[in-house]
């Protein structure tokens, strides 16, 4: 059975580098702080900072508050809301999507890393699962991407977002700042690509033979048969053999 697991040390800190990506990626989805107001008027807003997300929006606030926090106002933002932006309508499904595809590419590359270290030495498996869950890594990361500097972009260039009035936001606010949502998914998702390159470069040996095949054993040539092992040697002055099998070896010096 040869040996595989210094060929993968890569792919092994690949695995924990994607991991890691894909856990940010999700704490990126659950933060609120993707784009930070920056407003005039305290009436509602007494901290002078509201927080847009892509799930909600939310403030600190003595003057209203919800069911939910004690003094913080936070409102939902639907797929379906007419006042979303295309950036945020569109983060929804694609972070999400992303999720889904870091965890079927982290499922693909343990198989794989499995096949490695507990000694499973067929060829095709293993590559089969590092190149799928590689691919699969790569495209949430692309997925996550997509929306992170679309939201970027929106922040850079201050686009407003005219929210209906129970969410008690300005038109406009003074400026806006990168919040911490967006690095973190940004980071997130450059490791996360960053495995899946790993795993897709992965290469098998060349010239490792897995298995040997027992139809190709012929008299006189050394391998491994189904009930023993037999070694023949040929002495090239005398010509003699010594024959090994399940019990032992025979030693010509002690034959009359």
């Amino acid at each position: 059975m040869p040996y595989l697991v210094h060929t993968a040390h890569a792919q092994f800190l690949g695995f924990w580098v994607g991991a890691i990506g894909w856990i940010l990626t999700i704490v990126s989805i659950g933060l609120v702080q993707w784009r930070i107001w920056v407003v005039s008027d305290f009436t509602y807003i007494n901290s002078g900072l509201a927080w847009v997300g892509i799930w909600r929006t939310c403030f600190y606030t003595h003057v209203l508050v919800t069911s939910e926090y004690e003094v913080m106002y936070c409102q939902k933002v639907r797929l379906s809301d007419a006042f979303a932006p295309s950036e945020i309508a569109a983060a929804q499904p694609m972070m999400l999507l992303a999720l889904i595809l870091g965890l079927f590419g982290n499922s693909g590359v343990i198989y794989g890393l499995r096949n490695v270290y507990f000694g499973l030495d067929k060829q095709k498996p293993i590559m089969l699962a590092f190149s799928i869950g590689g691919g699969f890594l790569i495209l949430g990361g692309v997925s996550s991407f997509i929306p992170l500097f679309w939201n970027l972009h929106s922040v850079v260039t201050n686009q407003t977002i005219a929210f209906p009035s129970n969410f008690y936001m300005p038109p406009a606010p003074i400026e806006q700042h990168v919040g911490s949502g967006i690095a973190v998914g940004i980071f997130g998702s450059i490791l996360v690509v960053g495995s899946g390159m790993v795993f897709l470069s992965y290469r098998f040996p060349e010239g490792l033979r897995t298995k040997v095949d027992p139809s190709c054993l012929e008299e006189g040539q050394p391998g491994l048969g189904e009930t023993g092992m037999t070694l023949s040697l040929r002495s090239t002055p005398m010509g003699s053999r010594v024959t090994m099998n399940g019990r032992g070896v025979d030693n010509p010096a002690f034959q009359s």
